[in-house]
């Protein structure tokens, strides 16, 4: 008689190892973390949903997926120099809008209008969380946190179908951008509840 023992699976490392390969997960909560605390309106966050549209445009209009996380740092820099250094967060959204404008210029003249899901896909979408942006910048109040939590969770949708077909952003900004605009959009709710 014989008998068979069932074997273990493989291990596939060390749990640091697992962790390290979720690293846009980790960043992203960080990120959702120190962006969402003290925030107090939705124009306190106004400035992410615009920065999210725009690292979107920018890699599509360098026409490369790995550009998106030099662009996500521009408008980390740009969103904390115009909170810190001009006192104003709201500017951020105008500087983002306004840069906005020859990025996409510049991916038209490099040949960037195809496919239709890069430039022009990415443009539409950059007009759309920048009004929701600007809306909320004039609605303010809880109507204000509750635009941006939907524009987030809209933008998280956007980023779940990015990391899934692979296109236009590398798959590990679509991760951090699903998982930091999922967490600020729930913080913007419970703010908003708790008002």
């Amino acid at each position: 008689m014989t008998t068979t023992t069932s074997e273990a699976p493989p291990r596939s490392g060390s749990p640091f190892r697992a962790l390290l390969r979720r690293w846009p997960t980790l960043a992203g909560i960080a990120m959702a973390a120190f962006t969402a605390w003290g925030a107090t309106s939705g124009s306190d966050l106004a400035p992410v949903l615009t920065a999210s549209g725009f690292v979107y445009l920018g890699a599509a209009a360098f026409q490369r997926r790995g550009a998106a996380w030099p662009v996500f740092f521009v408008t980390f820099v740009v969103i904390g120099a115009a909170g810190f250094a001009a006192g104003n967060a709201d500017l951020a959204i105008w500087i983002m809008i306004g840069l906005a404008v020859p990025l996409a210029a510049y991916g038209l003249i490099r040949g960037a209008a195809r496919p239709a899901a890069g430039l022009p896909l990415q443009s539409l979408a950059m007009v759309v969380f920048g009004a929701v942006a600007v809306a909320v910048l004039l609605v303010g109040g809880d109507l204000g946190l509750y635009l941006v939590a939907a524009g987030l969770l809209g933008h998280a949708a956007w980023d779940v179908w990015h990391h899934r077909t692979e296109r236009v952003v590398s798959r590990s900004l679509a991760e951090f951008c699903v998982v930091l605009d999922t967490l600020v959009a729930v913080a913007m709710v419970v703010l908003a509840l708790q008002n």
